[in-house]
């Protein structure tokens, strides 16, 4: 199991395309994966979860990747909410 924090640098913060690209990132993967923001922790592979977060430009998060494929996931998903990883920068 792997925790990271991670800063969401993306221009407009995590809207529905953002949000919906961030949740076909995850699915990529078979390593469990959940985000939490404050209190609450979501799977990041659902669109609903992630919506209800509402998560801004400069909002931390902790990304919790459990499996196989754990880092290669970790790593896909802090590219792509740093902004770095083709299709991050849907909103700018």
């Amino acid at each position: 199991m792997i925790t990271k924090s991670i800063a969401i640098k993306l221009p407009r913060g995590l809207e529905a395309r953002p949000i919906a690209e961030l949740v076909q990132h995850a699915s990529r993967y078979d390593a469990s994966l959940r985000i939490k923001a404050g209190n609450a922790t979501v799977n990041a592979k659902s669109i609903m979860g992630m919506m209800a977060l509402t998560l801004n430009t400069g909002d931390e998060v902790m990304v919790t990747a459990d499996g196989s494929d754990e880092e290669a996931a970790i790593i896909d998903l802090e590219g792509y909410l740093s902004g770095t990883v083709t299709g991050a920068n849907v909103n700018g």
